[in-house]
C-alpha cells in the first residue's frame, strides 16, 4: 500500500512509524527505571529496620566494600531521588511522543481523506 501513497503521505507514514518505535523505547526505559526505583525504595525501607551499628557492605564492581549506615542511607536516598526524576522525565517524554503520534496520525488520515482507519495505529 505504501507504494501508492503520495510522497508527502509516505513521509508522514515513515515519521509515524519512527514515533511508534520511539514510544516503545521510551516505555521500555520508563518500565526499567520504575523497577529500579521500586528496588531502591524497598532497600531504603529495609535499611530503616537495620540497627545503625550493623556492619554493612556495598557492591563496587565485583567487590563488597564495608560502608557505614549513614553512607548507605545517603546513597540509597540519592538513588531514589534520581530515579524519581528519571521516571517523571520519561513519563513526560512518553506523553509528548504520544501527542505527536496522535497529531501526525490525524494529519495523515485527513490527507488520505479519512481512509486512514485501515492503516492501524499503535496498540497503546
Amino acid at each position: 500500500m505504501q507504494g501508492n501513497l503520495p510522497p508527502e503521505a509516505q513521509e508522514k507514514l515513515e515519521t509515524l512509524q519512527d514515533l511508534q518505535e520511539k514510544a516503545q523505547n521510551v516505555a521500555a526505559q520508563k518500565q526499567q527505571a520504575e523497577q529500579q526505583l521500586s528496588e531502591a525504595e524497598t532497600a531504603l525501607d529495609a535499611l530503616g529496620d537495620i540497627d545503625e551499628d550493623t556492619t554493612m557492605y556495598r557492591e563496587v564492581g565485583e567487590l563488597l566494600v564495608e560502608t557505614g549506615y549513614d553512607d548507605a542511607h545517603d546513597d540509597l536516598d540519592e538513588k531514589v531521588s534520581d530515579l524519581e526524576v528519571r521516571v517523571e522525565t520519561l513519563q513526560k517524554q512518553e506523553e509528548r511522543v504520544q501527542e505527536q503520534f496522535e497529531s501526525l496520525q490525524e494529519e495523515l488520515q485527513d490527507m488520505l481523506g479519512g481512509a486512514g482507519g485501515a492503516m492501524g495505529g499503535p496498540s497503546a
